[in-house]
């Protein structure tokens, strides 16, 4: 149990180290033993398991600190002039990490240390809420996501074949990183998809090996790297064989490395790539290729009813799109309509000049029978006029004959 083990030596030098004042050291001892307790009560355990010692590993990281920050004055001797400054101090970054960077989990040491049971067994709780009178919440709607094409820049930068298992390994599944490293052989399954008739992976999610809030589940892999890798991680390992032999600190490392290099950072404000923020990531992928809430949160072991990704479907518009289908089909709907009004009115004004045709060539057929007949009544006029005067010439000469008969 890497947790467990971790824990249990962190506690022990904190507990025995010297440069801590005694007085200290015994608030931390009560606190521990307290928090123990409580953890296995709330979660229904008769022993810790590996989610609770991640839990208290915590504890003793921001003892240290919070030790360190009030230079090792005794906690229940501490006064409201001297918690001011070191609030002060968190909050308008004057007390650095160890990269030089204002602290980014502020919230996580107001709220299980300032705020919570160890400066309540100090008894500074209320000058604490003093203090602290003005503190918001700081926005949990912060959007950080890569795009697939950024991680695999930083995939191609990983050497070890391990380490980049673990890698297309967190972003194929969208698991805490943590978890991933908790996993056995046996917690994988090579099979073909009925589908695709491809191979892949169905990977197992322990309960013990989950935070508390995620769901116990089997994922099939989506990506066929993740296939590829996986097959050459697990090729000589036994069922009961940890797939991955190294722990967080060094996964952190080669990742870091490997983010450096390939100077990756996440949208929209450009923050160094993290291994959680793989998971974000993965989500933001899904959901650009047409996965719904419920399936990408069935993914990311939320409950049904988890709000955690909303954030990312409004950064990216994605509820907008169907919206802006309805304005595009009504807009279609509305040209279609317009073009079939438009045809009628072709159609209409088509038959109309059809009908007008018709009736100028009726009409012209008209005239031209109506000009034949007179053509023809002419002609008939004519014949007749020419036989009357043809008759009438005839008549004159035969009366002309007469009258030279008559004089002889």
């Amino acid at each position: 149990m890497i947790f467990k083990e971790s824990f249990l030596k962190m506690k022990e030098n904190l507990l025995n180290d010297s440069s801590i004042c005694k007085e200290n050291r015994k608030l931390f001892r009560e606190f521990f033993d307290w928090e123990e307790n409580k953890l296995k009560r709330i979660n229904g355990l008769t022993a810790l398991d590996e989610s609770t010692y991640k839990t208290l590993c915590t504890y003793v990281t921001k003892f240290r600190n919070v030790n360190k920050w009030f230079a090792n004055k005794p906690w229940v001797n501490l006064d409201k002039k001297d918690i001011k400054k070191v609030y002060d101090d968190l909050e308008d970054g004057k007390i650095k990490n160890k990269n030089g960077e204002r602290y980014g989990d502020l919230k996580s040491y107001y709220g299980k240390v300032f705020r919570s049971k160890p400066f309540d067994m100090a008894g500074k709780t209320h000058l604490v809420r003093e203090v602290m009178e003005f503190y918001r919440r700081p926005n949990k709607e912060e959007v950080r996501f890569i795009e697939l094409e950024t991680f695999k820049k930083i995939t191609d930068i990983i050497i070890s074949p391990d380490h980049k298992t673990l890698a297309w390994l967190a972003w194929d599944i969208g698991e805490n990183v943590n978890t991933l490293l908790q996993l056995k052989k046996s917690d994988f399954f090579k099979q073909i998809n009925p589908t695709t008739k491809e191979a892949e992976y169905l990977v197992n999610l322990p309960k013990d090996k989950l935070k508390r809030t995620r769901q116990t589940r089997s994922e099939i892999t989506n990506f066929k790297e993740t296939v590829q890798f996986l097959g050459i991680t697990l090729e000589n390992l036994k069922d009961d064989e940890l797939v991955f032999k190294f722990e967080y600190r060094q996964a952190k490392k080669f990742l870091d490395r490997a983010v450096g290099i390939a100077n990756a950072k996440c949208i929209p404000k450009n923050q160094p790539v993290t291994w959680k923020d793989l998971r974000s990531s993965m989500a933001c992928h899904l959901l650009k290729s047409s996965w719904t809430l419920d399936e990408v949160n069935a993914r990311l072991g939320h409950r049904p009813s988890s709000r955690e990704i909303d954030k990312y479907v409004n950064f990216l518009a994605i509820n907008r799109h169907d919206t802006k289908k309805k304005l595009y089909d009504n807009d279609l709907r509305k040209m279609q309509d317009d073009l079939e009004e438009r045809k009628k009115r072709e159609t209409l004004y088509d038959t109309r000049i059809k009908t007008q045709q018709e009736d100028i060539q009726e009409l012209t057929n008209n005239l031209k029978d109506t000009e034949k007949r007179m053509q023809q009544q002419r002609k008939a006029e004519a014949e007749q006029h020419k036989k009357l005067m043809e008759k009438l010439l005839k008549k004159i000469d035969h009366i002309e004959k007469m009258k030279v008969t008559e004089n002889y």
